[in-house]
């Protein structure tokens, strides 16, 4: 992935208004449930133990690549109220998209088994990355595709409107925001959104 960050993906203005949200580039993603409700899961012995829901935000995330075709999935974690993924938008790839209006229904059964901010909410996406192919759309699709799935299960989970979003401008950043992926569940006690939840 080291070479993804040699100036081809590399963000040039520091102010993200002015970014295209479906320019090719490295993206790091948060979303959380409703109200940070634990609903994907617990952690135990700094091990993540994914619900049944926990189990549908896990596999749409990777079937992402599936129904766009351009995109690249790097690290991703699911934990008991959000998920962080890294998501690469490639277009160079030589194959055709989907339309990003298309949901991410897959037939296959459930196995049991310095970085710059934008906060986007349902409303701001559309005004700011408007047509397809965009990361709001990408993300849009999969939290659309979550919640069908989910309803058969807790008819009452439900996503937080809005999603974090950051461009991942070198790989220094890039290799940073990997090993927090990574220890999310080992650091889980001292994550905002733990305190967030404790807090309640």
């Amino acid at each position: 992935m080291k070479e993804l960050f040699q100036n081809k993906y590399r963000v040039e203005s520091r102010r993200a208004q002015w970014w295209d949200y479906g320019a090719n580039s490295a993206y790091f993603i948060t979303i959380c449930t409703h109200e940070r409700k634990c609903c994907f899961g617990e952690i135990n012995c700094n091990i993540m133990k994914l619900s049944k829901v926990g189990q549908v935000a896990y596999k749409f995330w990777n079937e992402i690549p599936l129904h766009f075709s351009f995109v690249i999935l790097d690290a991703f974690i699911v934990m008991p109220n959000h998920l962080h993924g890294i998501l690469i938008i490639n277009k160079n790839i030589d194959s055709p998209s989907v339309d990003a209006r298309q949901c991410l229904v897959s037939k296959n059964q459930i196995d049991q088994s310095s970085v710059s901010t934008k906060i986007l909410s349902h409303g701001q996406k559309r005004a700011q990355n408007q047509g397809r192919n965009t990361i709001s759309s990408i993300v849009g699709s999969y939290k659309s595709v979550v919640s069908k799935k989910s309803h058969c299960i807790n008819k009452n989970f439900k996503w937080q409107p809005r999603f974090y979003e950051n461009i991942i401008r070198n790989s220094k950043s890039y290799n940073k925001i990997k090993e927090y992926i990574s220890n999310n569940p080992i650091n889980w006690k001292e994550d905002k959104l733990y305190k967030t939840l404790s807090d309640k």
